[in-house]
Parts: structure tokens; C-alpha cells; sequence
């Protein structure tokens, strides 16, 4: 195999965006967007897409491509993202993919576990349960049904929480029973680059990125959005907040402190979920990125010797 897929990970505010417009410019090829949260047009501020001018330095696929009122489900996007790469693949030697979704990026690198058909009729059923009891109720459930994957899941991402209930429910079998099958092999070769840094300095970026949502109109943003909140896509950091300050629930002040505690502990479980994965090769975010070309660049040679 002679193309190779460079995938950049990390946690949010670290600056893959900026290193992957360098690396797309140095290897003259494409970006695929991985961040379930910028696939939507309509969320740009409070999930930090890049930026217009960032977006003319190098191609960018999967920004902003889908409303927030479409269904639209990770194995959409593997098979969306692994058709892009196939195009991609018949001009240029190199593509990269760049997220911080360990779940996103596993579908792509090694594709996603599959799961048998649920009746409708369960997940409707789970879905009046949590309007009806809460989350909580939901959690304790799952912790009866399989709690390995209670122990692993983030039991506050309330999709992720349904998902694997109705699962356990409609199968009989644990969630976590279906997790346990050989990966895909892909045509392309994968070399995995993290991004990280010391903790504090992560807090700070991401203190500071939050503080820059605000001055460029996040209240505006979730504002225009209020009358869809309920969907799945909304339930996310940033705008669950700001619709707890619109219902007079919270003062802006203390949103926009929730979101900067929502965002820190999202980064300490992405970092969590990406270093459970030897394959990646971590470099500090200060790391030239000379350097970093030349690890790809050795990698690739390597993988197709």
C-alpha cells in the first residue's frame, strides 16, 4: 500500500487545525473533518470550525455539510469519509483526518461494530423513560445490564447511554458483547499523530477559546437555534448551556463558567480515550512541525517497505 492516511488527534483547543493546514500544504493534499460537532452549517461559533480564511488555505471535506435537522449517524459518516478518501486517494499519495472523536476516527481506521436491528418500539420506550425519569434512572440501568460498558462509556452523553440500553434490551446481550470483533483492514496505510500538552495548558487554551465564543456572539448563535434544543446534535457543550441562560435558568456569567468545566472535562476524556491507543505517536502542540512532516514522512516510507 502506497497512500497513506495521516491522522491528527488530541484534545479540543490543542491546534490540530492549524498543524493540519500545515501538513495539508506540505504534502499537497486534503483535509477530512472528523469533529462530529462542525458537521452542522447551522453550529459554528460554539464547536470552533475553522475559520473562512482557514478553510481557503487548504480543502476541507465534512464542515458545516449537514443541517442539524438531518439524521445523520457515525456509520453515515464511515461510509461518507472512506468513499472521500477513495477519490482522494486516486490523485494523491497522502489524505489527512483530523478530529478529536475517538469514535469518529476509529470508524474511518478501523471501522465500526455492528449491531443487531432494535425494534422501534424499545427505543421509544427508552426515549419516554428518560423524559420521564432522567438520565440517572437510564444510567442505573445500564450499570445493571452491562456494567462494563457503564465502567467505559461517558454515562453523561445521554446518546451514547440510550444507544447501548437499547442494545442490551433488544438483544438480551450486553452492548459491550458486540464490541469485541475484528477490526476492518483498509487499503491505506494509517500513521497516527497526538497532539498534547501539560495540563494546565490545555485548561488555559481552552478557558481562552471559550472566552472568544463569547466576544464573537455564541448567545446570538444558540439564540437563533432555540427552537430546535431538543435535538440530539444541540445536546452538546457550549449550547446546553446558553439555552439553561435563555430559560432564566442560569446568569450568563456562571453559563459560560459551566461551559469551560464541560469543555476541560471533555478534554481530560478525550485524552483518556486517545491514549489507550498505542499506535499514535504523541508530540508536544509547540513541536515545529518539520519535524512532525518528517516522522510522517519516515512513517510512510517504513509501512510500505
Amino acid at each position: 500500500m502506497n497512500k497513506n492516511l495521516i491522522v491528527i488527534v488530541g484534545p479540543t483547543a490543542i491546534g490540530k487545525t492549524s498543524l493540519s493546514i500545515l501538513l495539508a500544504k506540505h504534502f499537497n493534499c486534503e483535509i477530512v473533518s472528523a469533529d462530529s460537532r462542525q458537521f452542522y452549517k447551522e453550529m459554528s461559533i460554539g464547536t470552533a470550525a475553522p475559520t473562512p480564511e482557514e478553510l481557503e488555505q487548504a480543502t476541507h471535506h465534512f464542515i458545516q455539510h449537514r443541517s442539524i435537522k438531518d439524521d445523520y449517524s457515525v456509520g453515515d459518516f464511515e461510509k461518507d469519509a472512506l468513499n472521500k478518501l477513495n477519490d482522494l486517494f486516486k490523485t494523491n499519495d497522502y489524505a489527512i483526518l483530523i478530529g478529536g472523536s475517538g469514535l469518529y476516527i476509529n470508524a474511518v481506521t478501523k471501522g465500526l461494530d455492528y449491531f443487531p436491528e432494535i425494534a422501534p418500539a424499545i427505543r421509544e420506550k427508552i426515549l419516554e423513560e428518560y423524559h420521564n425519569k432522567g438520565l440517572e434512572h437510564l444510567q442505573e440501568q445500564l450499570k445493571s445490564l452491562d456494567p462494563t460498558y457503564y465502567n467505559e462509556v461517558d454515562i453523561k452523553n445521554t446518546h451514547r447511554v440510550m444507544r447501548a440500553l437499547e442494545v442490551c434490551i433488544g438483544s438480551g446481550q450486553p452492548y459491550s458483547s458486540f464490541l469485541t470483533k475484528p477490526k476492518k483492514k483498509r487499503s491505506f496505510n494509517i500513521i497516527k499523530i497526538g497532539i498534547t500538552a501539560e495540563r494546565e495548558i490545555i485548561y488555559d487554551r481552552i478557558n481562552l477559546r471559550v472566552e472568544l465564543m463569547a466576544k464573537e456572539g455564541l448567545i446570538d448563535e444558540v439564540k437563533s437555534l432555540y427552537t430546535y434544543k431538543s435535538l440530539n446534535a444541540l445536546n452538546t457543550v457550549g449550547y446546553k448551556e446558553i439555552f439553561k441562560y435563555l430559560d432564566n435558568e442560569w446568569d450568563i456569567d456562571f453559563a459560560y463558567s459551566e461551559i469551560k468545566k464541560n469543555t476541560r472535562r471533555f478534554a481530560k476524556r478525550q485524552l483518556t480515550w486517545f491514549k489507550k491507543d498505542t499506535e499514535i505517536k504523541w508530540f508536544d502542540y509547540k513541536e515545529d512541525f518539520q519535524t512532525i512532516a518528517k516522522h510522517i514522512k519516515k512513517s510512510s516510507l517504513r509501512k510500505q517497505s
